[in-house]
């Protein structure tokens, strides 16, 4: 059972969704990024997911944009996200990372070379934006052949047929986009987010996160009560561009913030009769 697995199947024990915040590989710097890491950790997070860089982002919004033009201007490169792993590997062998980006820099790496250094760096799963499981039907397989869980992302607009095809390629969790923008745009509708969940489970076993619009406590909350995982990026991410130069007010600002979205999901788990938890997990 990989970290991805056994992180899922812990919370499911205890009726918790994951809480996974995103943050930019390389923002505000590469030395930087293992540290953040280990403060995402410390404030609750349960699995991690890291953004490639990329010059041209097709689901980001301006402030993960802007994150990567400063992550690409300290000269981060997808090697350097690897090695970013790596070091995060030495002192937490258990937290799930999972890497987001486009296909691009892996295609410049060569998906051999690319999952071959990702598994070494200790990296769980892999969510290409741009890799369609329509366009990729032999390149997702060799993805999890190598160890790596395949993330693919459904949204609102996907019709269920290819729901069920997105399912067939998915591994480690499937990442339901909650809003039709880009990330960090319109806040979420959490009144229809139940339906649009049950709407997934038919067709997967597998846990469901949802992002995109999580902007505050009691959104995270309220995800947190009908899905598998919550995914928090462009709060934290507005928060590390508030770098000034010193890293402990980088950490001590994500720090409150995540926590405060783990206390909200505590708090509103803990707050939920039996009943109701158990028909989420059996959905």
């Amino acid at each position: 059972m990989n970290r991805l697995d056994t992180t899922f199947a812990a919370l499911r024990d205890t009726g918790q969704a994951a809480l996974t915040p995103f943050i930019t590989a390389g923002d505000p710097s590469p030395d930087a990024t293992p540290a953040l890491m280990h403060t995402l950790v410390a404030a609750g997070a349960d699995v991690i997911e890291l953004g490639v860089p990329f010059s041209d982002p097709m689901a980001d919004g301006p402030a993960i944009q802007s994150a990567c033009e400063r992550a690409l201007a300290a000269g981060t490169t997808l090697a350097d996200v690897l090695e970013i792993v790596a070091k995060f590997r030495r002192d937490d062998d258990s937290t799930p990372v999972i890497l987001m980006g486009y296909f691009n820099p892996i295609d410049a790496m060569g998906l051999a070379a690319f999952t071959e250094r990702a598994t070494a760096a200790g990296v769980d799963g892999v969510l290409v934006v741009d890799m369609t499981a329509e366009e990729a039907p032999d390149t997702l397989p060799l993805i999890a052949d190598a160890g790596l869980a395949p993330i693919c992302l459904v949204a609102p607009t996907t019709s269920d047929e290819r729901i069920q095809r997105i399912c067939n390629h998915a591994g480690g969790f499937v990442y339901y986009v909650s809003t039709k923008g880009v990330t960090g745009g319109e806040g979420i509708d959490t009144a229809r987010l139940a339906d649009e969940i049950t709407r997934i489970r038919p067709y997967t076993s597998l846990p469901v996160a949802v992002g995109f619009g999580v902007r505050e406590p009691a959104d995270a909350a309220a995800v947190a009560n009908v899905a598998d995982a919550v995914v928090i990026g462009s709060s934290l991410v507005r928060q590390v561009a508030t770098y000034n130069g010193s890293l402990d007010d980088t950490r001590n600002r994500l720090h409150e913030t995540l926590a405060a979205m783990r206390q909200a999901m505590n708090s509103a788990m803990n707050s939920i009769p039996k009943t109701s938890k158990t028909t989420r997990e059996n959905a």
